[in-house]
């Protein structure tokens, strides 16, 4: 059994991939041959449904590719994820909505339906939670819609936090002031505003003090009225901390909140300010949390299979733990 399709022989090879990677790639998920000869396409195969699988997969890498969008390793399995949940067609919509450009002129925008999902919640609910795996685009999604906020006055500032605890390393051990102690911490932030904004208008507007990325220390006794404030790994706050900072929102502001549950660096037995939050204020008005997952993973694939790895061994664990806690042991 064949299908053919015809296809511009200029684009092909990014779709094809390096060394036709990518094409291989869909040959063995839907189990089909693929052979082009200039332009002109040949999917054969056994099972029909195969077929125009592998052909609607072809044809929206070849679509996404048109619209401007680099093909890589990533993006194809994600293609072929949603091609066998008959998602393919809400990949196009995903497609359009450009939050803003990075300094070199390469659009940002969600790559998966999380992430479409999480883009929706902060532009409809004044707080909102991204909670998902190392990798999902949480705090660059946030930057990304908080300085497009900044640019379209919608806000007059912006202020990105995060507590200063990380796998294990006390402040007091690092050399100079506090500012240089927490600034390692905070590089993350600094490297997506440099990326989204450039580092001359970064530096002018930080010099403003329009844009401030402090500890979260900084945050206590203040009112932050009119701005954009993003809190970063605050899987790493106590209940004290995170109480502290919601209670800072003034007037006029929105507030993105990111973590990761499963990579706390709090004390044995401290409880994470995160975890206490989202049983607290699940179900408040103009509160949304968006869960993350490993198929949100936009970094490498291998990434992605890490994420997966480690998510199946702490279920293990989980379930282990509980039948022990059954059995009395």
């Amino acid at each position: 059994m064949n299908l053919e399709l015809e296809l511009e022989a200029s684009v092909i090879r990014h779709i094809f991939g390096p060394f036709d990677s990518f094409v291989r790639t869909i040959e063995k998920t839907f189990h089909v041959i693929i052979v082009d000869r200039d332009g002109k396409i040949k999917i054969a195969g056994e099972k029909k449904e195969n077929l125009e699988s592998a052909r609607n997969v072809l044809l929206e890498l070849y679509r996404l590719y048109q619209r401007g969008n680099e093909i890589d390793v990533q993006r194809v399995n994600y293609v072929i994820d949603m091609e066998k949940i008959n998602q393919i067609e809400a990949l196009e919509q995903m497609d359009l909505e450009c939050i803003c450009h990075t300094i070199n002129g390469k659009p940002i925008k969600p790559k998966t339906l999380g992430q479409k999902e999480y883009v929706d919640a902060i532009k409809k609910n004044m707080i909102v939670f991204g909670l998902g795996p190392a990798g999902t685009g949480k705090t660059y999604l946030a930057m990304a819609m908080a300085i497009t906020a900044f640019k379209n006055e919608e806000v007059g500032r912006i202020i990105l936090t995060r507590p200063a605890i990380e796998a294990g390393e006390k402040l007091g051990f690092l050399p100079g002031d506090l500012q240089s102690k927490v600034d390692p911490y905070l590089r993350p932030l600094y490297d997506a505003l440099y990326q989204i904004m450039g580092a001359e208008s970064f530096a002018k507007n930080m010099e403003k003090g329009l844009i401030e990325v402090a500890p979260l220390a900084y945050m206590r006794g203040r009112t932050l009225d009119n701005a954009y404030i993003i809190l970063d790994e605050a899987q790493n706050t106590t209940p004290a901390q995170m109480k502290m900072f919601l209670t800072r929102i003034g007037f006029g502001s929105k507030v993105v909140i990111t973590g990761d549950a499963t990579q706390k660096d709090l004390s044995p037995g401290t409880k994470s300010g995160l975890d206490i939050a989202v049983k607290v204020l699940s179900k408040i008005d103009d509160i949304a949390f968006c869960n993350l997952t490993s198929k949100d993973v936009v970094r490498h694939p291998l990434v992605q299979k890490i994420v997966k790895a480690y998510d199946n061994y702490e279920q293990r664990e989980q379930k282990k733990t509980s039948r022990n806690q059954k059995n009395g042991r």
